[in-house]
């Protein structure tokens, strides 16, 4: 009679540890991050609304301003504010663009900066 030993297969000790680790890490900058990106669509979905709004078509800079602060107000604030807006005229077509930069701080003293930026075209 012969018995056959079976190699025992798993994770060490060492790897859970480790992977753990990584998927904290991992979790802890999607919470960090997700909620300005979110922000950052918004702001997209917004900028898009009030340039091809046609009743816009003919208004000035000013009004254009005004109709976008009035959407944003309405998703309940943005970190572009009206006068953040670079709004030309190409034709009858408005082009309305942004850029700006966010920090987004870690753990102590190790932040991410991540630079928005869009337009309606």
């Amino acid at each position: 009679m012969s018995l056959t030993i079976k190699r025992q297969r798993g994770v060490g000790l060492l790897t859970l540890i480790v992977g753990g680790g990584l998927f904290f890490f991992v979790a802890l900058l999607g919470m960090k991050v997700f909620p300005d990106v979110l922000a950052y669509f918004t702001v997209i979905k917004n900028v898009m609304a009030t340039a091809h709004d046609p009743g816009l078509s003919g208004s000035s800079v000013s009004q254009i301003r005004g109709a976008y602060l009035k959407r944003s107000q309405v998703e309940g604030g943005s970190p572009v504010g009206s006068e953040d807006l670079d709004i030309t005229k190409e034709g009858n077509e408005i082009i309305i663009s942004f850029a700006y930069s966010k920090k987004i701080p870690l753990v102590a003293n190790v932040s991410l900066v991540i630079d928005f930026e869009g337009s309606s075209k």
